[in-house]
């Protein structure tokens, strides 16, 4: 549905040239949500502006329903522009209008007649339980609620792909998860498309099926969620993932030679990542009784993304060292990934 290829957007400064997208390509499928993440500064809402030529790019294709964008006139883009809708961190609802108005002005742009504009105003204030706000302003209701009437004012032209740039970031995390649960049920019950732009993992983790991260302007790291969450490749998608979780403590205990992480000659730190299909195998009792080596858990983690439980163990080994190394060959035959972190 949205093919990127080889996406290069560059801004003139007075203090120089910014390179905020360097030669980026992605393919985004129908009916997936698909993340974009990187920290502040990344190129990512960049990035996103340039798939409905908000920002247009100076090189590259912007493929979408097999048009390039790039290519055509600017009365076929506003077209296209319509079947993409798209929300901010800020909302950007006009304060002078109701809950009503700000989802009906764009379809009152379209001219369309008031009896489809109330239909069309009244379904959406139904998908996003709001139907007893309709004659609120926006200075009247709470930033979940804001959200949602933007959500709502970006269906109303029933659009095949929904943008959102940091839709969540000014949200507390349960009105966050609410909203999350609402893009979802928006994804599954309208086959709707959806790019998720963010610096939160946990966004990415809940609601994804494909993630793109991104550094310096440059995708490092891209694939289903599971596998990235699972196996990440680069220092920036670690960070990223460790934020969900206590799991990057133990570089700093390491680094600190905290007496928690101070080892033995007979000893080793490991750290052992489980997924679906071995996450209930017995391996440490099963490494105790067949190599005579102890292992004591630090601390550990299991997360759930896409029903596919990962867990991760930060464990001291102690034993023989002929001993520990058949343990750890034991752990990667069951397709645990094992990591010497200290010895």
């Amino acid at each position: 549905m949205i093919n990127l290829k080889h996406i290069t957007k560059t801004f003139n400064t007075k203090d120089g040239d910014v390179h905020a997208v360097k030669d980026v390509s992605l393919q985004i499928d129908e009916g997936q949500i698909y993340g974009i993440i990187g920290f502040s500064g990344a190129g990512k809402s960049t990035l996103v502006r340039c798939i409905n030529l908000l920002e247009k790019p100076e090189h590259g294709e912007v493929i979408f329903d097999d048009k390039d964008l790039l290519k055509i006139t600017e009365k076929e883009l506003r077209i296209e522009r319509q079947k993409m809708g798209m929300i901010f961190q800020h909302f950007n609802l006009m304060k002078s209008r109701t809950v009503y108005e700000n989802i009906a002005f764009p379809l009152r742009h379209l001219k369309m007649d008031k009896e489809q504009i109330d239909k069309r105003v009244m379904e959406l204030l139904e998908l996003i339980d709001l139907v007893e706000r309709k004659d609120s302003y926006p200075s009247q209701l709470s930033g979940g609620q804001k959200q949602r009437v933007a959500i709502a004012r970006a269906l109303a032209t029933k659009p095949k792909v929904l943008l959102c740039d940091e839709a969540t970031s000014a949200l507390d995390p349960h009105t966050t998860q609410s909203i999350l649960q609402l893009i979802k049920k928006i994804n599954k019950e309208l086959k709707l498309t959806v790019v998720m732009i963010t610096h939160e993992m946990a966004v990415v983790k809940e609601i994804c099926d494909r993630v793109a991260v991104m550094e310096n302007g440059r995708v490092v790291e891209e694939g289903d969620i599971v596998t990235v969450f699972a196996h990440p490749q680069m220092p920036v998608t670690k960070n990223f993932i460790n934020t969900t979780n206590n799991l990057g403590k133990i570089d700093e205990l390491i680094e600190a030679n905290n007496p928690l992480v101070q080892i033995n000659e007979n000893q080793q730190i490991i750290k052992l990542q489980y997924q679906s299909g071995n996450t209930s195998e017995a391996l440490i009792s099963k490494i105790s009784r067949d190599f005579n080596v102890d292992c004591s858990i630090i601390f550990g983690n299991v997360e759930v993304v896409k029903d596919s439980p990962i867990g991760t163990l930060i464990t001291i080994f102690t034993g023989d060292h002929e001993n520990i190394k058949k343990a750890l060959q034991m752990c990667r035959d069951n397709d645990v990934v094992v990591e010497v972190m200290k010895k």
